[in-house]
């Protein structure tokens, strides 16, 4: 019997996954850094952060105490938790949790909603944990342009239910500043560009360009711009240009990120595509 209990225990911590943590700080203004994290007994002890920690659960479920109050982290919102209030966590079951967390600098959400989300850091809002989920995804494959886009909505839809979902104030007419917004694009679309500066340029913010953009065009803006980038780019590789050039002359960080969205958009990669008919 002995043996067979060993045997048993052995074969269960065999099989058990191994805890995983990945940590980076992207390039996005407003983002301090990236985290995502598979725990299956870690507890971590009492702590605080100087930035606002933003997660989803993948699964399994956290149980925190946040100022002295306990709460639960599930598969099913947005936690919220503001800067500089104690809070702790472990997991409640014992298959442990994976979650992925964004932390945001201090100054992307209004001091004033620090004691909302104290008192209520669930948020239930399944448009909103799809728009984190997106954002998590730009964020971690650098689709920088998409990142900005969808942390604005993020933080705007946070905002809104923290602050007790106020009527948002009057926007301006949306084709006009579609057709801005398009105009500057196009202007150059290999260039870089941050959609903070076009919305500056438009006096709009970036969630209204956001919106009014995939409106008014069928698509929003980082999506445009990559379609615009990608006919740039297949112009140059059938002229003949190596494709690693091309994807740094025409708005891509490196030939990869030419490759991957040149698989999404034609099931095929920039060299086969310049290789031309058998």
């Amino acid at each position: 019997m002995g043996s067979l209990g060993s045997v048993s225990a052995s074969a269960s911590a065999a099989d058990a996954a191994p805890d995983v943590v990945r940590a980076w700080r992207p390039g996005i203004a407003g983002v301090a850094e990236v985290l995502h994290a598979a725990w299956h007994e870690h507890a971590y002890p009492a702590h605080t952060h100087d930035t606002w920690t933003v997660l989803v659960v993948d699964s399994g479920l956290i149980g925190y105490g946040l100022d002295g109050h306990e709460h639960a982290a599930q598969h099913t919102g947005v936690t919220v938790l503001p800067p500089g209030v104690v809070h702790d966590g472990r997991s409640v079951t014992t298959a442990g949790f994976r979650k992925r967390v964004v932390y945001l600098e201090p100054a992307v959400l209004d001091d004033g909603l620090v004691g909302r989300a104290v008192d209520a850091p669930l948020v239930l809002d399944d448009a909103l944990r799809a728009r984190f989920v997106g954002l998590d995804r730009a964020l971690t494959v650098r689709e920088d342009l998409a990142a900005e886009s969808l942390l604005a909505l993020v933080t705007e839809g946070l905002a809104w239910h923290l602050s007790g979902r106020p009527t948002p104030p009057r926007e301006p007419a949306t084709a006009s500043t579609a057709r801005r917004a398009r105009d500057l694009l196009d202007t150059d679309p290999a260039r870089p560009v941050r959609l903070t500066d076009v919305a500056a340029e438009l006096d709009v913010t970036v969630p209204h360009l956001v919106r009014a953009f995939t409106r008014e065009v069928g698509l929003p803006p980082h999506r445009y711009l990559v379609g615009r980038r990608l006919d740039l780019a297949r112009r140059r590789l059938l002229a003949g240009e190596p494709a690693a050039d091309v994807a740094t002359a025409t708005g891509f960080y490196d030939q990869a990120h030419l490759t991957r969205h040149f698989r999404r958009l034609l099931r095929t990669t920039p060299t086969r595509y310049q290789r031309g008919p058998a």
